[in-house]
């Protein structure tokens, strides 16, 4: 290698990495230049000089980085055949560019001494204890040169300690030494450290009180080197050294947070040492954060910080000091009434206001950040008696009626908080998913404040209830679109409602649950009630928060029975509210209501569902009065929505399960379905429901309608059929017998007894309802035939699309979220195409919800249907090739899971089975055919055809065979698995000082045993054939979630069912098989590719002996090794031999099959880094059982009873010996 040469190669260097960087190169000399580096990294053995050549401070910043990415190629690829002699050779000319090779601190570039930094730190790691002893002397010897070197050793330590044991990037021992000797020379790192640290915070004040600010700049980077270094070490080493030299390091770090350059590191420290865990007895100490000098430097850190206005860097600060109270807080409650003696700090008050600072901070990231910490207060056995703990609730109640007002959203410039969430939020949809949990989170609190305090959080809430009451309404420069002079979901008055509303809510109910019964302010509360039940309003969304003020205030009534009608009328009222008057419309048409009005409905339907769900035997005196009232509205057809009409009509049906008495509530839920059993059993209806063409006509959907959004002839007839099924499925849902057995033997509900013992009742429903079964079936056949090409060229030109899905539907499955604002002021359905999609939907919806809920509710009656089976297959089960999945969904989920969930087992062998096996078989070709379309359509997919719109039919399509898929597996396990297990932890290291921590460690739930449906379906060849080929198959579909459950729930107890019988070998094979392709796939998800490897591991086990066919499908699988996979059958196939460890025989069959487990993308062509092991640092010595005297040593001191570690030989020579001086 001549000096010549090297020049002549580095000129060559330096003008393909010109020719790389420069922006005005063209592609084919970029990707030439690019090769040529490449292949010189890879080939060129003269790589170390060029490398160094190329990094003299000399040249250019970029070709300094290429020349030291050259030599940490080297170190990471070469170093393990390179001569002893060149790795010192490149050692002391690495530690000779730290030395002296670099520009000054100020002047280097971060990217250049980030590479040199991890240049010695890969060498570290492949030599350092055992052959580079004094590294650590060495790097301490550069540290005395000046700040620039300083740095670089500040890098060095801080990237080992990431490589070694936060991202544990190194094979397990040499891990296990270099964290060990670490761990021994901590006491010199750590000094070390905070000598460096507070010499350079001592010198930057100095050189800047003296002006001299490049020098004070220098110093502040190595203190910030210094800071960043410590956060990397404080998270693992032994607390005694955080607490060392009476907390030293945290006297310090306190310090460090008035210095507005070295402030948030400091703060991260301080973060991380308070959030340790551990034992009490080392935490302890931590407690000298609550002391006077701790918390003074703390708090008027935050305070200047806040004084000066928003500034990015302060804010980022003080949202790192909130994180340390909070992390304050947790320790202050792991520690006090525990065992550790911890008395209550005299500074807990102090601390408390400090908290509450923040939490009363405009930023609603701050507020939000203090909750779980108060929760935690509030919810601790010894502080929450502490008088200043209960001094701070309403105060921090009161905070929370501030914080509960949404404001700040990032748009806006109405609150302080605005300019905050600029910061925190990308859009106002992210801040309002975040202000909605942020909200749920102060309701939990706050209730746990009301637990310590119930009276005083009832009172704030009076007075706030009756000042809305009396505030004017202000809507704000934004009105709503509902009307003139209405609230939109942004106006001031709005947004003060529903905070009081949400507040009352939560105080008001824990005090019913906190106070006795004589001791609850029965008149303060039924004055207020009073106040709203008189209160008056036009105005949709504050209607809304009376309802809901109202039913928080309910409970008082059943101290006042007398109120309750007030109440009722105060509900009807706004179960008819409009804000625009109907006689403005033809009445042929209804208006199209805007969301807030329809939701202000739906809630006065909801709240006296609510009402006579929760209070039954308080409502039963005014049943006739409520009956009624219920009667009249029902009596003009178009005053109500079907749905509204049947919430009252559920409403009625729960009081009349109070009645106790089987042939009264028989009788009442006759006369209450009359006037269905009247439309529905009509010749006319008959004849509609029973043919697709007289339905489609019926309904309107083959009409070319002129004005879409006013005219709709039919829309009357599609509410009669809505309104049959909707009353049907409100009583098959609401009506019941009493639920003790006794009420229910008197009341006439009870027939007798199963032989296990079970009471067997009968409904008062059943009768009425087993009437309209027939024709319920026929529609739904009906509505299966509606998708079959001839019946949907019939739909006319207005209503092509009338079967599609909805937006909404469409936006919820991609993701997408709504606009704010629509979600309130929109019309609910915009033309009448939507609404006939919206009929559609809804009907086949509420169709399978009744069949749904039949068997829990009229049980044997339902399940001894004459021929249930055959009717349910050629209605529900009918042309199921052309229903979509996002149809098909919903009935495995609200219809076929209930049904056998529910079904006794007697009729498994006459209903369930004859149901499930047809449609087990068929869902599995369905999803094989689909999946097989999705596989294809990703091998073809080029870029010039990929579509990056997110609303792509594709996408959408992909995504519904998803969640379908999950539909149907679910399905399968809830039939044949008698228990959901818990998702397996599969991050869990078994112990410290395994490397791969091994994700194998997945153990099925011990419970996960076939149900008596599961064992009767496996009983049927065809179904059981299904069962397994779609469970197995499945594992090869591109769908993580599916996999991974299908795997830990259903695959072995399926397959261990048919295990005792004879399997052909080929079946076994393919089981094996698939579970192997599943690891390709999936192989990359830690999750999925830990229950794969188990399950292989399962069935390799349980299958091996019997099926040889096994072992030459392992042979088969990539890089696999011969005499291993010998070695471990062996070990299978002879029962003489003792058993390994289980977790050990894991290992092995993983390491086996490791050439068939996907990687991503980005792992796949990743080079290989081989680390190799350096001799052990300690030798574990073996006992023998049998010793030859003559073999015995003359000094005899190493044979001891224990094994004892002891240190290498010495006659291993470091080879970096010659270290650089």
């Amino acid at each position: 290698m001549s000096a010549e040469q090297v020049s002549s190669l580095c000129e060559q260097l330096v003008k393909a990495v010109t020719v790389i960087m420069d922006p005005a190169s063209t592609q084919r000399y970029r990707l030439e230049a690019l090769k040529f580096c490449e292949e010189f990294k890879e080939k060129c053995p003269i790589c170390v000089p060029c490398g160094l050549k190329l990094a003299e401070k000399t040249q250019t910043a970029i070709v300094r980085h290429f020349g030291l990415q050259i030599l940490e190629h080297v170190v990471k690829f070469r170093w393990n055949n390179m001569p002893r002699l060149e790795k010192v050779y490149l050692k002391n000319n690495v530690m000779g560019l730290i030395s002296s090779g670099t520009q000054s601190i100020l002047e280097e570039e971060s990217h250049i001494k980030d590479v040199l930094s991890r240049i010695v730190v890969e060498m570290i790691k492949r030599e350092w204890p055992q052959h580079w002893p004094d590294m650590l002397k060495e790097l301490d010897t550069l540290s005395k040169q000046g700040e620039t070197q300083t740095e670089l050793v500040m890098f060095i330590l801080l990237r080992l300690a990431e490589d070694v044991v936060t991202f544990q990037t190194l094979p397990t021992q040499r891990r296990r030494d270099i964290q060990q000797t670490l761990t021994q020379n901590m006491e010199k790192i750590f000094s070390f450290l905070l000598t460096a640290l507070q010499q350079n915070v001592n010198k930057y004040r100095r050189m800047t009180d003296v002006g001299q600010e490049p020098k004070a700049q220098a110093n502040c980077r190595v203190g910030m080197a210094a800071l960043n270094t410590l956060a990397g070490y404080i998270d693992w080493v032994a607390l005694s050294h955080i607490t060392a030299d009476n907390c030293k390091l945290l006297e310090m770090l306190c310090l460090l947070l008035n210095e507005p350059e070295l402030q948030i590191g400091a703060a991260e420290c301080l973060l991380i040492a308070v959030s340790r865990k551990g034992k009490l007895e080392d935490r302890k100490p931590l407690m000298v954060l609550f002391g006077d000098v701790a918390m003074h430097y703390i708090l008027s850190a935050a305070q200047t910080a806040d004084g000066g206005g928003l500034v990015e860097k302060h804010y980022v600060f003080l949202k790192r000091l909130c994180q340390v109270l909070c992390a304050l807080g947790s320790q202050l409650c792991a520690l006090v009434g525990s065992d550790s003696d911890v008395e209550m700090p005299p500074n807990f008050g102090k601390y408390l206001d400090s908290f509450l600072a923040f939490t009363t901070h405009p930023s609603q990231f701050l507020r939000s950040s203090t909750q779980i910490t108060w929760g935690a207060l509030f919810r601790h056995e010894v502080l929450s008696r502490d008088p200043l703990l209960l001094a701070m609730i309403p105060k921090y109640l009161r905070a929370s009626m501030t914080n509960l007002v949404k404001v700040g959203f990032p748009s806006k410039s109405d609150s302080p908080s605005c300019e905050y969430s600029r910061f925190d939020f990308d859009s106002d949809e992210d801040f309002n998913a975040f202000f909605n949990s942020f909200r749920a989170q102060q309701g939990e609190v706050m209730r746990m404040a009301c637990r310590l305090d119930p009276r005083t959080g009832f009172q704030m809430a009076g007075e706030w209830l009756k000042y809305q009451l009396t505030a004017p309404v202000d809507t704000g420069p934004m009105n709503s679109k509902t009307g003139e002079g209405l609230c939109s979901v942004f106006s001031p008055s709005f947004v003060q409602w529903d905070a009081m509303t949400f507040f009352s809510e939560s105080v008001i109910s824990q005090m019913f649950r906190t106070l006795d019964k004589d001791e609850i302010p029965v008149n303060d509360g039924i004055d207020l009630l009073q106040l709203v039940l008189n209160f008056e309003t036009k105005d949709p969304l504050i209607l809304s928060c009376v309802l809901t003020n109202v039913s928080a205030l309910f409970p008082f009534v059943t101290y006042r029975p007398e109120y309750l009608p007030q109440v009722l009328a105060k509900l009807f009222a706004s179960v008819t509210f409009e804000v625009i008057e109907e006689s403005k419309f033809v009445m042929s048409v209804q208006a199209p209501r805007t969301r807030a009005v329809k939701n202000v409905r739906r809630h006065a339907c909801s709240s006296i569902i609510k009402m006579c769900r929760d209070y039954p035997q308080l409502v039963l005196p005014n049943f006739e009065m409520l009956y009624n009232h219920v009667k009249q509205l029902l009596s003009n057809e178009l005053l109500l929505t079907q749905m509204e009409k049947c919430a009252l009509m559920e409403a009625l049906v729960l009081i009349s399960n109070q009645f106790k008495d089987y042939e009264r509530q028989k009788a009442f839920l006759e006369e209450l379905l009359a006037p269905v059993a009247g439309l529905w059993l009509s010749p006319e209806m008959q004849r509609v429901l029973s043919d697709p063409e007289a339905f489609i006509s019926y309904v309107g959907a083959d009409n070319k309608i002129a004005d879409p959004v006013l005219e709709d002839p039919s829309g009357l007839n599609r509410s009669r059929i809505s309104f049959c099924v909707y009353t049907i499925l409100g009583v098959v849902k609401r009506a019941r017998w009493p639920a003790a057995t006794e009420e229910a033997k008197a009341g006439g509900f009870l027939l007798g007894y199963m032989p296990s013992g079970t009471p067997i009742y009968r409904n008062p429903c059943t009768e009425q309802i087993l009437k309209l079964l027939d024709n319920l079936l026929a529609l739904i056949r009906t509505h299966n035939n509606l998708y079959t090409p001839e019946m949907v060229a019939r739909l006319g030109e207005t209503f092509a699309k009338a079967l599609d899905m909805l937006e909404v539907e469409k936006n919820a499955i991609l993701g997408l979220p709504q606009p704010l604002l629509e979600l309130y002021d929109s019309p609910v359905y915009k033309t009448v195409l939507e609404r006939m999609q919206g009929f559609f939907c809804t009907l086949y919806d509420n169709c399978f919800h009744i069949l749904g809920n039949a068997g829990p509710s009229m049980q044997q009656d339902f399940y001894t249907v004459e021929g249930l089976a055959t009717q349910l297959l050629s209605s529900a089960f009918i042309n199921l090739n052309n229903i979509p999945d996002y149809r098909l969904r919903p009935m495995l989920r609200v219809f076929v899971k209930p049904l056998v969930l529910s079904c006794p087992s007697e009729y498994y062998e006459t209903l369930v089975c004859p149901m499930l096996g047809p449609l087990f078989t068929y869902l599995h070709v369905r999803l094989s055919q689909k999946w097989q379309v999705i596989n294809q359509r990703s091998m073809l997919c080029e870029d010039d055809t990929a579509d990056d719109n997110p609303e792509s039919q594709e996408m959408l399509e992909e995504q519904l065979v998803r969640l379908l898929t999950r539909e149907v597996m679910d399905l399968i396990t809830v039939c044949c698995v008698s228990k959901k297990g818990v998702e397996h932890n599969t991050t869990a290291a078994v112990d410290g000082d395994d490397d791969e921590a091994m994700a194998t460690e997945v153990t099925p739930p011990a419970s996960a045993e076939l149900t008596e449906l599961g064992k009767c379906l496996m009983k049927q060849e065809d179904v059981c054939t299904a069962l397994l080929i779609t469970a197995y198959t499945s594992l090869c579909w591109k769908d993580t979630l599916s996999c991974q459950r299908t795997t830990t729930q259903l695959c072995w107890p399926l397959l261990k069912q048919v295990l005792p019988g004879n399997l052909l070998p080929d079946a076994v094979s393919w089981f094996f098989t698939s579970v192997l392709k599943g690891l390709q796939i999936h192989g990359q998800h830690d999750g999925c590719m830990a229950a794969l490897v188990h399950l292989a591991f399962q069935i390799y086990e349980a299958l091996r002996p019997r099926y040889a066919e096994l072992k030459a499908v392992m042979e088969q699988v990539p890089d696999i090794q011969r005499d291993s996979l010998e070695q471990f059958d062996s070990k299978l196939l002879n029962p003489t031999l003792q058993k390994v460890a289980d977790k050990r025989r894991k290992d092995h069959f993983k390491r086996l099959i490791a050439g068939c487990i996907g990687k991503s993308l980005g792992e796949q062509f990743r080079k290989e880094v081989h680390i190799r092991n350096l001799p052990s640092l300690f030798k574990k010595l073996e006992l023998r059982p049998l010793i030859c005297p003559h073999c015995l040593p003359n000094d005899c001191s190493a044979l001891r009873l224990t094994s004892e570690k002891r240190p290498a030989p010495t006659s291993l020579q470091p080879p970096f010996s010659c270290r650089y001086q």
